[in-house]
């Protein structure tokens, strides 16, 4: 028999562009979905320290100008560098809790010369280790202006419990090899990070959990106006341009037969819980498996490259 996997959704905000408060909320949030013993807690995408959403409200594309390099630099500042230890405080907390953890991160990279970003999901296993680091593929429209094409290092699945949990960032879901090639791993749960809205996760879950006949859930945040704070560099001019509420949630889960078990929850900080039975997988392959039964590798291969691309390769 399968142990049946229980999951933690942690829908919440970011305290904006500050590192420091934000993974003492994160901990904060961990502690309390421990009380429910979840086998995996999933926070959104770059919730640490918080999605660059000022660079529509802004003129983010204006060359040169001082007003981006100003809140450039400190978000920055407020980016993870793992080497360095940034997340060992999170980490901690996951295995005093036992509990895995999938979130996401803006990345500092040291291998990449340690001045350019990357919008990161970080796995990390109940022992406190990280296993992965996945860098966004491709970001997404004006994400560009601020965040760097990552690689496939860190396309990996994990096992837990009795599945096999993989995640991709945001508008990566909508690409089908990225799925494709976690679907070849063996992933039954998939995890899909956003930074939050209604309108990006009430369509693709299901679509994605009916093609992969696994359980797919979506994790958002949350950002309105009020989240603006006066640390920011030209706060002022920021919450000026933004609209009351901006990012509303949407954290949602999918079974693999495409239906809601948890339908889009919006508008409110919580924690969602679900109890998965990985029998449901079972049953809904006999009929489709996508890169099993129901697959022509002698006709259609993908190939990937899951080396970490750097500039300087050190020989010794």
């Amino acid at each position: 028999m399968n142990k049946n996997l229980k999951l933690a959704i942690a829908q919440i905000a970011p305290v904006w562009l500050d590192k420091e408060k934000t993974m003492e909320k994160v901990i904060e949030y961990i502690s309390e979905a421990a009380k429910e013993s979840p086998d995996l807690i999933v926070f959104g995408e770059s919730l640490l320290p918080g999605y660059p959403y000022w660079l529509s409200l802004t003129h983010g594309a204006n060359f040169n100008d001082q007003i981006q390099k100003d809140i450039h630099r400190h978000y920055m500042l407020n980016a993870i560098n793992i080497e360095n230890g940034d997340l060992d405080s999170i980490c901690l907390s996951a295995k005093a809790n036992k509990c895995a953890i999938y979130l996401g991160t803006i990345e500092r990279a040291t291998n990449r010369g340690g001045h350019s970003l990357y919008c990161s999901l970080v796995y990390i296993d109940k022992e406190g280790t990280i296993q992965s680091v996945h860098r966004k593929l491709q970001p997404t429209y004006e994400e560009r202006l601020c965040w760097s094409p990552g690689d496939g290092h860190g396309l990996k699945v994990h096992a837990l419990e009795d599945f096999h949990v993989g995640g991709l960032n945001c508008w990566e879901n909508w690409m089908p090899l990225s799925r494709t090639a976690l679907y070849g791993m063996g992933e039954n749960l998939h995890v899909a990070v956003w930074p939050g809205c209604l309108r990006n996760t009430v369509g693709i879950t299901r679509f994605i959990a009916e093609e992969s006949r696994s359980y797919v859930v979506s994790v958002s945040g949350l950002f309105s106006k009020k989240d603006i704070g006066d640390q920011i560099p030209h706060h002022e001019l920021i919450r000026a341009e933004c609209p009351e509420v901006v990012s509303n949630g949407g954290s949602c889960l999918a079974g693999p037969d495409g239906k809601w078990i948890i339908e889009p929850v919006i508008d409110q900080e919580t924690i969602l819980y679900a109890e998965l039975d990985l029998k449901r997988v079972y049953e809904e392959r006999q009929n489709f498996d996508p890169t099993g039964h129901y697959s022509r590798p002698d006709v259609l291969k993908l190939q990937l490259d899951n080396k970490r691309q750097s500039v300087v390769e050190i020989k010794k």
